[in-house]
């Protein structure tokens, strides 16, 4: 699917809302951060992945970042990783891309440089950056709800189509702010404070895969369960075996789940996902005709509810099996396909609760409104508020109650980012995870 927003579009039309005067908070944001990083006055340069068009990603020389408000920091990044949701940028699946953004929202690093208002990150602190981008006193992260944050997104254009706007994020298009992202040598980190989780040094844990994944998807896997409730003995079906599912299913377990059942259509990721973790039961959804909600039902009939208690989507936007959405898509009459949460809404009890953690980012044609009505269901969903998990997450990985490492396949250096686009893409060479590391001495 071609992206029907570009960037450029959103730049227009948020320049236009805001000379109505009617976009107060988005104003307020403004004032409140920039979500364009300054360069460095000395003229040094960084290596950064950019995207430059559907399925075209680029390792550039760009300027390196330098504080641009008080409450920055800037991070020499020593791991990156790619995320499921890049590829919905890397196909132009996500309205608002800009040729020459940077990619990339899972980073840590080292702490190089800081901004006067920052108080409790220093020089040479090692962290985890969060992918969304939270303020710490608007009145969304007051409640929480760091993903809704008033303040890190500029962009009034949101408001039109969904109600307002999500926070800003590094790395994922105009319409959450237009930041730059974390695929590069340095970062800039607005509201450090906050966006920035002090974690062990390279001395105390050399590994930077054990604590990357407290970036995005380790806390976006337990957001997962959190929403779905998963708890004791619950039977648990969770739809994609991409890094974010396995994650999902690994943490369902840790909760105490009874049993979990994983759904792709790659028969390598779920045996990966099967070798990582024992008591995992599979669907392989290539060889059925529907979205897996029937085989999950079949599996589950011996079950008092005979269906699971819970199920989680980890799949999004882009991923369209049937003929009809196919077709959709690609006419322009619908920008995201609801199978797999359809299946989801289908296989799950009556009662149960189903959680959509796959990124969405438009509208869907067909959706089952009448199972969530009629079997009096709990759907929940939304972008992570990674903040609320952040020390508890860490605690158990560090406790090793937690395993993220458990999904990476590959590491590369930054240079050959578009490569790996590509494989992960193209699920090649048995791919699940790939991190990135910038050359160390740049």
């Amino acid at each position: 699917m071609s992206n029907l927003m570009p960037g450029s579009v959103i730049d227009a039309a948020d320049k236009a809302m805001t000379a109505t005067g009617r976009f107060h908070r988005a104003d307020e944001a403004k004032r409140a951060v920039n979500s364009q990083y300054k360069a460095d006055e000395s003229g040094r340069t960084m290596h950064a992945v950019t995207w430059t068009g559907t399925k075209s990603i680029t390792t550039t020389e760009l300027p390196k970042p330098t504080i641009t408000d008080p409450a920055d920091v800037v991070i020499r990044i020593t791991s990156t990783a790619i995320c499921g949701s890049d590829l919905h940028l890397y196909l132009s699946s996500m309205p608002g891309m800009k040729s020459g953004s940077i990619m990339g929202h899972e980073p840590m690093g080292i702490v190089e440089q800081v901004g006067p208002d920052v108080k409790n990150v220093k020089v040479g602190d090692r962290v985890v950056c969060s992918f969304c981008l939270a303020c710490g006193t608007c009145y969304y992260c007051k409640k929480q709800l760091f993903s809704g944050c008033d303040r890190t997104n500029t962009i009034a254009a949101t408001e039109t189509t969904m109600g307002a706007r999500p926070s800003g994020m590094f790395g994922y298009s105009e319409l959450t702010g237009g930041y730059a992202g974390g695929q590069a040598d340095y970062l800039r980190v607005p509201f450090a404070d906050m966006n920035c989780l002090v974690v062990p040094s390279q001395q105390e844990i050399p590994d930077d895969k054990r604590l990357l994944f407290l970036s995005d998807i380790l806390p976006t896997a337990w957001h997962g369960n959190e929403l779905a409730q998963v708890g004791r003995d619950d039977v648990v079906a969770v739809w994609g075996a991409g890094p974010v599912g396995i994650l999902t299913a690994h943490c369902a377990f840790a909760r105490g789940a009874r049993r979990v059942i994983l759904l792709d259509n790659q028969p390598y990721r779920l045996q990966f996902a099967k070798s990582k973790i024992p008591k995992l039961e599979t669907i392989d959804i290539s060889k059925t005709k529907s979205s897996g909600e029937t085989e999950v039902l079949e599996m589950c009939k011996d079950e008092p509810a005979g269906a699971p208690d819970c199920c989680i989507e980890c799949v999004g936007m882009h991923y369209a099996n049937s003929m009809l959405h196919q077709v959709e898509m690609a006419l322009g009459l619908e920008t995201d396909s609801p199978e797999a949460l359809n299946a989801c809404l289908f296989a799950v009890r009556k009662g149960g609760r189903v959680a959509a953690i796959g990124a969405y980012g438009g509208f869907a044609n067909h959706f089952n409104i009448g199972a969530l009505m009629e079997k009096g269901l709990t759907v929940s969903s939304g972008q992570t508020p990674v903040h609320k998990y952040w020390k508890d997450l860490l605690r158990k990985v560090l406790n090793k109650e937690l395993d993220p490492t458990i999904v990476v396949t590959h590491e590369l250096p930054l240079k050959d980012a578009s490569k790996a686009y590509q494989m992960f893409n193209d699920k090649t060479d048995n791919v699940i995870k790939v991190v990135l590391h910038p050359n160390p001495s740049a």
